[in-house]
């Protein structure tokens, strides 16, 4: 990475992934890192939210339940749209998404990390009870809340937006964020205010607060066995989102305050942290949550039975035999058809031809074929 901050800004900084890197180990193991991460979180966060939804059309949903699915929602767009900018950039060395790109991507990357550290710190206030089936719009103050998380997170990083821009470097071309002099002070407050009130202070808020209910639910409730569980995997969710994010905020941080910029691979590592925050809230929501982990037991159970039933299935259609108005000959034609086919799935050819030939017949009581069975009345 070779390339001088100019003279007229305060700061100077790569959008959409650290450019002009120098070789090719790192242009080929990030690209790899970042796919990878990618594709696990994203089938992860994709069960879960087929969990949550089976939940709730079972009417076993609850308003933890639904701010979990948003989270998972928000971490499977991280993984989906921002994650593989990243890969390409370090992949081509160069920018090649073009100027909407690189306007947009750093601040829709940080508005659903805001987003999604809002939506975690909501769940303070949700409750852990199952809601009445056919009752959720009565809470409808998640609704209200997503709203306005989602529009506050996108609001805030708007910055990120205004001073993305494209330079060209050479014969290629670099994707950077330049802030002009004359915005320097008011820009200095912003970064110090920024992550503080998105970041810092909903985190220690977060583990603050369930650490203190966790203590109160398995000491003083006098049930407290699911909510306590409940209430120690949002504190490790707490805890996994402040500790891999701190590096990305940090260099984040470090950087617009006009500090000397932090070394490539710090940056590089925090970006990867970014993203392996995302795959692992599927993880523990899998591991520690009992609601999720039995509806993955039950979602592995349907796909790995349904092939096994759909055999037995057909064999049984093809067993059922029509029913049809006749006499005695064709309920027994049935019953040794059903005991041939069972056993060596094959008709005698000579049993067929016997009871075809009797199949359908309309006995008259002169033309009896059993004349032995009326002897007794004959005498």
């Amino acid at each position: 990475m070779d390339v001088n901050r100019p003279a007229n800004v305060s700061f100077f900084d790569f959008v959409g992934g650290v450019q002009l890197l120098q070789g090719e180990d790192t242009r080929t193991a990030m690209p790899v890192i970042l796919i990878g991460i990618c594709i696990s979180g994203a089938v992860g966060n994709l069960l879960v939210l087929l969990i949550f939804i089976r939940d709730f059309r079972n009417g076993k949903g609850s308003e933890v339940k639904a701010l979990l699915a948003s989270l998972a929602t928000t971490d499977l767009v991280i993984l989906l749209l921002c994650a593989p900018v990243r890969a390409v950039t370090y992949y081509k060395q160069t920018w090649t998404l073009g100027s909407f790109v690189c306007s947009t991507t750093d601040w829709f990357q940080h508005s659903c990390v805001v987003a999604k550290t809002l939506i975690l710190a909501s769940t303070t206030r949700a409750k852990h009870t199952v809601l009445v089936p056919n009752s959720f719009s009565s809470p409808t103050w998640i609704h209200g809340a997503l709203v306005f998380i989602w529009i506050v997170s996108m609001m805030l990083p708007l910055p990120q937006m205004l001073f993305a821009s494209l330079v060209p470097h050479g014969r290629d071309t670099i994707c950077v964020s330049e802030m002009p002099m004359c915005a320097s002070d008011f820009m200095s407050l912003y970064y110090k205010i920024y992550p503080t009130a998105t970041f810092v202070a909903p985190v220690i808020f977060m583990i603050a607060y369930y650490t203190k209910t966790l203590h109160a639910a398995v000491n003083h409730a006098p049930c407290p066995q699911h909510q306590s569980k409940v209430t120690l995997v949002l504190l490790c969710l707490s805890g996994v989102l402040g500790l891999t994010l701190l590096p990305e905020w940090g260099t984040f941080t470090w950087i617009r305050l006009g500090y000397n910029k932090p070394p490539v691979g710090l940056i590089i590592f925090a970006q990867v942290l970014l993203y392996a925050c995302s795959s692992l809230s599927p993880v523990i929501l899998m591991t520690m949550y009992d609601d999720v982990r039995q509806g993955l037991v039950t979602i592995w159970f349907i796909a790995t039975c349904r092939g096994s039933k759909h055999l037995p299935k057909n064999n049984n259609n093809k067993k059922k035999c029509p029913q049809t108005e006749g006499n005695g000959a064709e309920v027994g034609a049935n019953d040794v058809a059903n005991a041939v086919s069972g056993n060596t799935e094959k008709t005698i050819p000579d049993v067929e031809h016997f009871w075809t030939g009797r199949r359908n017949t309309h006995v008259e009581v002169e033309q009896d074929p059993v004349p032995w069975e009326r002897e007794e009345k004959m005498l």
